[in-house]
Parts: structure tokens; C-alpha cells; sequence
């Protein structure tokens, strides 16, 4: 094993030890209830996790986004009730503009092509306008890191301060609040508009669709781990249910989806920066999110009735599943993107793309 790859799992092991000690099951039952889990956000901040991916010398730890991927994979498993998957990418794209990261909570504004953030200059200033729906942790982070064009269609980033417009208050099945916010009027200082680098030239869909297609991978693994150990420990007609063919059989497909989900993720963490990395992510996206169906499935017909009590911490798993799954784009709408990119490639050059997609 190389020295990096030693570092990666030392700091993998640190993750999942402060997670385990501060992401309790009594943390996210408060977090559920709109409590600020400001304990278990000081222990990732003094431990460097918010800076994760900001280069060492803009003073972060310069984890290079594969290895970073990881990490929130761990996240994920522990269904961490804190926005750090956001914090961590938008203080990585606020950085790669040239921009002082912070290590304040902060989140992004999930926009599109269709839902665009227009940057209006005037005599009196800059301002935003338009409006996102279902941010992530929108009204928890004291900033948003915001995706808009200005008049002649040039792309930047914004860090948008509260108090920001009101708008509908929402939360996902997994009670995390995605409210909708009206960046209408909202002034930003000169200081706080930079020009959006090229990883997110045309957005940051694609970058929190990757984000939310690892934490799904590690929702499902903890799923898995879940299911077995309850197969092993219930026991029906005197043997663990686990010797059961019918539940092996189940457990089986769930294992097979992950295993799927997890190369495609992979693949998507791989191709960050590359000409190839919409098309691996749109992969990603699609193909975890089929698959979190699945094991969230499967998990639940394996505890019977007992998966879907309070008392069972299963349910904060396959909640944001469920949830996640339609964030950052569903399932349906990045399957239309890899078809609209197969066609435009050609199918002469249908397979060279899939072959380059995988180096």
C-alpha cells in the first residue's frame, strides 16, 4: 500500500470514529426536529473536514476530490446531520475561484440550465435574480455559494449572505430542511462575485449529483450491514433467518446492486476534471440511485416490522435514500442526459467514449 493510500486510511478510520462519537442516534432524532447539531459540526470543523478539499496552501488539507469521495462516503453511512458533503465542495469551488475559503457551514444552490441565477449589474452595485428550490440546509448556513450569469451570459460564482429572500420551507423524508430561496434583489458586494472556474462552468448539477451518488453508496452500505447483522441475530424456527434460501437470495441482489453502484460511483470520483466527467456522473447519478431503491427495498423486507420503527436506527438510512435519490436531478432526468450525450456522439464513437470513460 503507497504512503497516500496509507494517509487515506488513517484519516477514513478518524472519520469514522468522530462520526460514530458525535452522529448518535439521539443526534439525528434532534437534528429531525430542527435542533442544530452544533456539537457534532464543531468536532468535523476543528478536525479539518470543511477544508477537506482546499489546497494546503489557501489552508485547507488539499484532498484530491477521488479521495475526498471517500470520505463522504463515510458521511453518508453515518447519515451525518450536518451539511458537510456542501460545505465541503462549495468551499472547494469558492477556493478554486479565488476566493477565501470559509470554515463556516455553507451549502450551494442546486440551479440548472432551466433554473438559472441571473447577476445583474447596475449604477448602484450588483444583485442577484431568480430563485432555487429545495437547498440544501438554505436557512441552517450562515452562506451559499451561488452558480449565475451575468447579462452577456458570462458564468460566476456568488457568495450569497443571509438574510436571504423568504420562499416555501420544505424538508425531505429524511426531515433535512431544503427550503426554497428568492435571491430577488438580494446585493452582493464586488468582493463576493468571482468568475466561476471550469469544473463548474456550467453549473454545479453535476457536482452535487456526485456528491449526493457517494453518500448514497454509503447509506447502502450501512444498509447492508443493517440487514446482515439482523439476518444472523433473528432467529425463526430455531436457526438465524440468514440460513434462510429466500433471504440469502435477497440479501444476494442487494449486494450485487451495490457492488454496481459503487463501480459507477467510482468511475464518476475518477473522471472529476475530465472531458468525461458528465457522462460518468450522469452514469453515477442514474445508476445509485436504481440501486438505492433496491437495498433500501431489501433492507426493510429483511427486518420485517422492526425496520420500520422509531426505535430501529435503519430508517435514517434508507429515509435520505429515498430522498437523496431525487436530489441534484432523479434517476429519469440523468438517464435523458447519457442518452442525449450517446446520441450526439455518434455510434461509430459510441464505444471509444466508454472505453475512455473507464481510464
Amino acid at each position: 500500500m503507497s504512503g497516500s493510500s496509507d494517509i487515506l486510511s488513517i484519516l477514513l478510520e478518524q472519520v469514522d470514529r468522530l462520526l460514530t462519537q458525535h452522529a448518535t442516534k439521539e443526534v439525528l432524532a434532534e437534528a429531525e426536529h430542527g435542533t442544530w447539531p452544533a456539537t457534532l459540526w464543531n468536532a468535523l470543523a476543528e478536525a479539518g473536514l470543511s477544508l477537506a478539499m482546499v489546497p494546503e496552501e489557501q489552508g485547507g488539507s488539499g484532498l484530491p476530490p477521488a479521495d475526498a469521495m471517500l470520505l463522504l462516503r463515510r458521511v453518508g453511512y453515518h447519515c451525518t446531520p450536518a451539511p458537510l458533503a456542501e460545505t465541503m465542495l462549495a468551499a472547494y469551488l469558492w477556493a478554486k475561484a479565488g476566493g477565501k475559503p470559509s470554515v463556516e457551514p455553507l451549502s450551494l444552490a442546486p440551479t440548472n440550465v432551466e433554473e438559472q441565477i441571473r447577476l445583474l449589474h447596475t449604477a448602484h452595485g450588483a444583485s442577484l435574480a431568480g430563485q432555487a428550490r429545495r437547498v440544501p440546509w438554505g436557512r441552517d448556513v450562515s452562506k451559499l455559494i451561488v452558480f449565475a450569469r451575468d447579462e452577456q451570459n458570462r458564468s460566476y460564482l456568488v457568495c450569497a449572505s443571509h438574510p436571504l429572500g423568504e420562499g416555501p420551507f420544505h424538508r425531505n423524508l429524511a426531515f433535512e430542511p431544503r427550503p426554497t430561496i428568492s435571491f430577488d434583489g438580494i446585493t452582493v458586494a464586488e468582493a463576493e462575485i468571482l468568475p466561476a472556474p471550469s469544473i463548474c462552468i456550467n453549473g454545479v448539477l453535476e457536482l452535487g449529483a456526485l456528491l449526493r451518488s457517494q453518500q448514497m453508496v454509503g447509506a447502502m452500505e450501512r444498509c447492508l450491514d443493517y440487514a446482515l447483522t439482523y439476518a444472523n441475530e433473528r432467529k425463526q424456527f430455531g436457526r438465524p433467518i440468514a440460513k434462510f434460501q429466500a433471504v440469502q437470495h435477497m440479501l444476494a441482489v442487494a449486494a450485487g446492486q451495490y457492488a454496481a453502484a459503487t463501480a459507477a460511483a467510482d468511475l464518476a470520483a475518477q473522471a472529476v476534471g475530465s472531458q468525461q466527467f458528465g457522462f460518468a456522473v450522469a452514469v453515477a447519478k442514474a445508476r445509485v440511485g436504481e440501486a438505492a431503491g433496491v437495498v433500501a427495498e431489501v433492507a426493510h423486507q429483511v427486518h420485517g416490522a422492526m425496520g420500520f420503527t422509531q426505535e430501529h436506527p435503519l430508517h435514517f438510512a434508507t429515509r435520505r435514500l429515498w430522498s437523496w435519490r431525487d436530489e441534484f436531478g432523479h434517476e429519469a432526468y440523468w438517464q435523458e442526459r447519457i442518452g442525449r450525450i450517446a446520441c450526439k456522439t455518434g455510434g461509430a464513437n459510441l464505444w471509444p467514449m466508454l472505453v475512455d470513460a473507464q481510464r
